[in-house]
């Protein structure tokens, strides 16, 4: 069976998409790198994405509001949500929305880690 292997990481600080797609590459997974959210969508590379990491507070369209674009265009990707800024309300909002964690930065590797696995053990694949 062919999985998707591509973690897409949308963040507006370079150094922390820079991080990221480093320990996400050292777990095994490919990588695209966006600055935004409207550049992830504009992209049209959404269909072999395993999962996004993306940051919640952004210039323009913020993480929160493209997982809702998605989701309206009956896109449910997987995503790990990362922001310094996690408040009670952004979380749950999140997770209602079908997010599989939200983390708080500085990004812990271990925790970005066990996000990947558990959407292995899932099986990798969805649609």
């Amino acid at each position: 069976m062919h999985t998707h292997r591509i973690v897409s990481i949308i963040d507006d600080d370079e150094s922390v998409r820079i991080a990221t797609s480093s320990l996400v590459r050292s777990l095994g997974w490919d990588v695209r790198l966006y600055a935004s959210a409207e550049d992830f969508l504009a992209a049209g590379q959404i269909g072999d994405v395993a999962c996004v990491i993306s940051d919640v507070q952004m210039p323009g369209m913020t993480g929160l509001e493209m997982q809702r674009r998605l989701l309206d265009g009956g896109i449910a990707l997987p995503i790990i949500f990362i922001s310094a800024f996690a408040s009670e309300t952004v979380r749950r909002q999140a997770l209602e929305d079908g997010a599989m964690c939200v983390l708080s930065k500085p990004v812990d590797g271990a925790a970005v880690s066990r996000c990947l696995e558990t959407l292995q053990a899932e099986g990798g694949e969805f649609h």
